[in-house]
């Protein structure tokens, strides 16, 4: 069945779950079992929107599954009204994502009311990543995946939480909201350090808290640099703190070439992605001015 058959059946489809609710709203349906009504019509919407999906038309298959969650939240069915509105999410993420934010929002509600935590975290999660690719509004990005850190830590998810977390810091030391990125930065690196299998990463998220301490001044990027070797004896043999010292000695003697140089060095087995790269670009305008690229 090509795609224009396919949404003829899922019209029809349609206009036989609106049946169906009307007839539930009669007087002797009332009486006699109107909610199975109401119980059919909701399969038939979600049948509806399935066709719709087949032919590809994101918006259509997105009010269906709307349909369906409405009249869920009639019958008291909680869970499957928020399953519903998810798929409508997903389906308008295809077509119209401020309608799937909604969508995942009015399902968080449910959840949340539920007591599903987790779930409701993993939907905020999907809003932050509509804002980050679709919409590119990051503030809102943030907010979202705070809330779904939030969440997670509330469940004892720490693991999941922190990933939150880490986009925030990437995402506020973008925005050059420093501090915020480097209390994040800390926070998750002195716990990976007390774990076994994080402790290697915890080198990792304390070089980033000093190049954030280093955008906002060279002073507190060196006392952060010694409190994270006493912290944490194995930074001070990671390739990360001996960049880390170089560069803050680049920066004193105002050195650009010798800046540029121990990046490179760097660069040449670690290669830098486009985060670091914008971070260490930022404090490298800051020796005398300088406006040049990084390699």
């Amino acid at each position: 069945m090509d795609n224009s058959g396919k949404e003829a059946e899922a019209i029809a489809l349609l206009a036989e779950a609106e049946r169906k609710v009307k007839n539930s709203q009669s007087f002797f349906s009332g009486l006699f079992g109107g909610s199975s009504k109401i119980e059919e019509a909701c399969e038939i919407y979600a049948r509806a929107a399935n066709m719709f999906k087949m032919a590809k038309n994101w918006s259509a298959a997105g009010n269906a599954f709307c349909q369906a969650a409405q009249l869920h939240l009639q019958l008291q069915s909680k869970h499957d009204a928020a399953t519903c509105f998810v798929d409508a999410g997903n389906a308008f993420k295809k077509a119209d994502p401020q309608e799937a934010i909604n969508c995942l929002m009015r399902a968080i509600e449910i959840y949340t009311d539920m007591g599903r935590f987790t779930i409701a975290a993993k939907h905020h999660i999907s809003i932050a990543e509509i804002y980050e690719t679709e919409l590119v509004d990051i503030e809102k990005a943030i907010a979202h995946y705070e809330q779904s850190a939030d969440y997670y830590k509330g469940e004892e998810s720490n693991s999941s939480a922190n990933k939150c977390l880490l986009k925030v810091a990437g995402y506020a030391a973008q925005l050059e909201q420093y501090q915020k990125a480097v209390d994040i930065y800390e926070q998750v690196g002195t716990n990976a350090m007390d774990s076994p299998l994080l402790k290697y990463s915890a080198k990792d998220y304390f070089f980033k808290a000093a190049l954030c301490h280093f955008c906002i001044d060279m002073l507190n990027a060196k006392l952060a640099v010694q409190k994270y070797e006493e912290l944490f004896p194995a930074f001070s043999d990671s390739r990360e703190c001996k960049l880390m010292k170089k560069l803050l000695e680049a920066h004193e003697e105002q050195n650009v070439d010798s800046y540029t140089e121990a990046v490179k060095e760097y660069d040449a087995i670690s290669r830098l992605d486009q985060w670091l790269t914008t971070m260490l670009l930022r404090i490298k305008k800051t020796i005398q001015g300088d406006e040049e690229d990084l390699r």
